[in-house]
């Protein structure tokens, strides 16, 4: 019985992402396709719910089946200078912050990551594009930092804010956003988190997290880095990890390196790469256009459940 409703909610969610992608923009942006999607994201979140507890887990695979290759998509090679210089010293330097409505903020590096109590899950990955790969993730449940940190009452979302800049923004303010979803694909600069404010490298004024100018905010133009959330509800899940790990070998830099996250009974587009910081929030009404997500900013579902 759960197997047919998982069949027939990840055949919805499908079905939603082809249409998406396959000729409905023109809908997709009008007042009235907008009450229309998200409608079905209220409901697709209200029987996800209705059937499975927060402790309920995706289907994990034997080693056997694990895909011999797991396809990279999205950034592949961080251009910004922050992260070059990470990568350049196999993130011996690389600190994963957790802050925002928690009581005790986290400066952790990879070392003290892979310190804490892990988890390893065999697990498919399924891509709104289409496609699908198995793998097997090992890394630090988000619940073990969660509570390392402590929660303030008022915490209902994590911000996944990601090293990655796919797009930019003029510094006077203008967002330069890709008008359709094929966009990101035709540019690199075409990808964007939007959730720049504040975050590990960059802020909407062109300035670090420590008050000094952006190396890759230049020519008119500053970086905007990719980011997503969740609510605790998907945060305490057991499945919910940020991985180190993919098929037993250091996560590389192409599949999200150092950590990203995997957040296994939603799409692929959630499971944010090159994690930098967790931010504990009340509201995603300061992120972006306040859906939550790169892709949710441009029409994509907040909920991507499967």
């Amino acid at each position: 019985m759960i197997l047919h409703r998982r069949r027939l909610l990840t055949a919805t969610a499908g079905l939603a992402g082809a249409s998406l992608l396959g000729g409905c923009d023109r809908f997709a942006g009008t007042p009235a396709g907008r009450r229309t999607l998200g409608i079905g994201e209220d409901a697709n979140l209200y029987v996800q719910r209705l059937l499975m507890s927060d402790m309920t887990t995706a289907q994990e695979f034997p080693e056997l089946m694990i895909s011999p290759w797991f396809k990279p998509n999205g950034s592949i090679d961080p251009p910004d200078s922050a992260y070059k210089a990470l990568a350049a010293k196999n993130f011996s330097e690389f600190k994963l912050k957790v802050d925002g409505l928690v009581e005790t903020p986290l400066s952790l590096s990879l070392a003290d990551v892979r310190a804490l109590p892990s988890r390893t899950q065999i697990t498919r990955h399924d891509c709104v594009e289409g496609w699908s790969c198995i793998g097997k993730w090992s890394g630090v449940p988000l619940a073990e930092l969660l509570k390392k940190a402590g929660l303030k009452p008022q915490a209902r979302y994590a911000v996944l804010h990601c090293a990655d800049t796919l797009e930019y923004a003029s510094l006077d303010g203008a967002w330069l956003k890709p008008s359709r979803p094929g966009t990101v694909r035709e540019a690199h600069a075409a990808y964007v988190q939007l959730a720049a404010a504040g975050d590990w490298g960059g802020s909407p004024s062109g300035t670090a997290s420590d008050g000094q100018a952006d190396p890759d905010a230049s020519d008119g133009r500053r970086p905007i880095r990719y980011y997503e959330s969740i609510d605790l509800f998907d945060a305490f899940n057991p499945q919910t990890i940020l991985a180190y790990d993919l098929n037993g070998k250091a996560l590389p830099v192409s599949n999200g390196a150092p950590l990203r996250l995997r957040v296994e009974r939603q799409l692929g587009y959630k499971n944010a790469k090159y994690v930098m910081r967790v931010e504990m929030v009340s509201s995603l009404a300061g992120f972006g256009d306040g859906k939550g997500g790169y892709w949710e900013d441009r029409g994509y579902e907040w909920y991507a459940g499967i």
